[in-house]
């Protein structure tokens, strides 16, 4: 007992003693560490003002599970490929899928999802308002990578259901999310862009289940200028916490051109903002109250109260599909941009307004239960997405178009964002899709990126890993 009231007290002397502190926590720091080549000839042509193999709304085109990072990504002969390398390699090892990509449409992409109740890895791909394709591995593939062979064996053959469960003829923006139980949903959207819902489906381990739709597309929305009967929700990201809470940011786009000031705009307007403690059975609003439920004719609408956490008119040019993410405490956080009212009141072509003029804002829900928000004062430069990582510290960056990375400390109630790294030597086209999972895993912010290139030409693609602060 000596010895622990001896310690005890040198333990509080040592922190009252003036002089004598604890470790500052690190701010925020991007050490470029490596880049690796996927393929030297990805395939390449630009629609939508993006790459098939570099939209940042892709969860996950890489990811990081049990040592071994996993990519996919198109060839220039338009060949599915998947990738994957021991964390710190240099070297991919790649399965190609009986499967090429049918059009020019960048919302067309790869995206990947971990049950990890059976440790398979699962692929959805090329789909936009139509049929999609599905691929699921043998079960324990990812839990047993060094000892299991990278052959086509692993993968199975290629779908057009979830294995018999079919969900919509009208699919696209595939998400899978990892359960707290180690199930995996799907997320995606049923219709088309201003008239449509979203929707998730459930794997258990053995079979599939559509849970069913959770957002509607009906109602009136009315702006200054007109209103609107027909729309869609765009998730920021669908994400579960520390906690086991599902949280989902959005924007609403409406149908009709009514609502903007000018017709070379975009309809999209506000952000808003639900979770769900069921794992997707039902949605909340920030005040916790139901204001929809899955599979019912009760869905979240743009008519129900408390959704908006940021106002927004459709005069902006506010770009949907953004970026969340939520912090070690649970805490949601999230990424929009806009053209802000300080160049003007109404945007007459998003895609060279927001280029000259767009800036990315840094949205989140404080420890009080205020909602913050904070302009990252660095040009777009860009049409495109950013995309949002937090590190261990709570740090948030902020990854630009062209692979810029910003950064602003948790310690400074993210005021202090600055430009980290400017992106040079990459040559990177503009959007990122970043390895949401690696962070956690051994601290490492890794992205895939497309050079540059022009028309149909192929281009090289990469990952590029930096280290943060340890």
């Amino acid at each position: 007992m000596r010895r622990r009231a001896v310690l005890t007290t040198a333990i509080l002397a040592a922190v009252a003693t003036p002089g004598i502190a604890r470790a500052a926590v690190p701010g925020p720091s991007v050490t470029k560490k490596s880049t690796t080549q996927l393929d030297a000839q990805a395939v390449y042509f630009v629609s939508y003002d993006g790459l098939v193999n570099n939209n940042s709304f892709q969860k996950n085109g890489l990811l990081t599970y049990k040592g071994y990072q996993y990519a996919a990504w198109y060839t220039a002969t338009r060949n599915a490929v998947v990738g994957r390398r021991a964390l710190g390699g240099s070297t991919w090892s790649t399965i190609t899928l009986s499967h090429t990509l049918k059009s020019d449409d960048s919302h067309n992409v790869i995206s990947m999802g971990v049950s990890k109740v059976d440790g398979r890895l699962h692929l959805n791909l090329d789909s936009h308002s139509d049929g999609f394709f599905y691929v699921k591995s043998v079960a324990g593939l990812l839990d047993n990578p060094a000892s299991t062979a990278w052959t086509s064996a692993v993968l199975g053959a290629v779908q057009t259901s979830l294995d018999g469960t079919t969900l919509t003829s009208q699919f696209t923006y595939p998400q899978f999310i990892a359960t707290p139980e180690g199930k995996l949903q799907l997320s995606y959207r049923v219709g088309i862009s201003g008239n449509g819902r979203n929707a998730l489906a459930e794997y258990d381990g053995s079979s599939w289940t559509a849970l069913g739709e959770w957002s509607s597309s009906t109602g009136t929305y009315t702006s200054t200028h007109g209103s609107s009967t027909a729309r869609n929700m765009y998730l920021h990201g669908i994400d579960y916490d520390v906690n086991g809470r599902l949280h989902a940011f959005f924007t609403w786009r409406e149908q009709s051109a009514a609502v903007m000031c000018s017709s070379g705009g975009i309809t999209n307007h506000d952000t808003g903002y639900v979770y769900s403690t069921d794992r997707g059975r039902t949605w909340r609003n920030d005040a916790g109250t139901v204001v929809g439920t899955t599979g019912s004719s009760n869905t979240v609408a743009v008519t129900d109260a408390g959704l908006v956490v940021d106002p927004l008119d459709p005069d902006h040019s506010l770009m949907n599909q953004e970026s969340q993410s939520t912090d070690s405490t649970g805490l949601p956080h999230a990424i929009i941009s806009y053209v802000p009212g300080r160049f003007g009141q109404c945007t007459t072509n998003y895609v060279s307004d927001r280029t000259a003029n767009g800036r990315a804002f840094h949205v989140r829900k404080n420890s009080a239960g205020t909602w913050q928000k904070t302009e990252i004062p660095i040009a777009l430069n860009s049409s495109q997405r950013t995309k949002l990582v937090l590190d261990k510290y709570d740090n948030a960056y902020a990854v630009l178009p062209y692979g810029r990375i910003a950064g602003a400390s948790k310690s400074s109630g993210y005021t202090d964002w600055a430009l980290l790294y400017d992106g040079s030597g990459l040559n990177a086209f503009g959007e990122v899709v970043v390895d949401e999972l690696r962070v956690r895993a051994d601290n490492v912010l890794s992205f895939m990126y497309q050079e540059k290139s022009s028309g149909t030409t192929p281009s090289a693609l990469h990952v590029v890993d930096f280290a943060l602060p340890a």
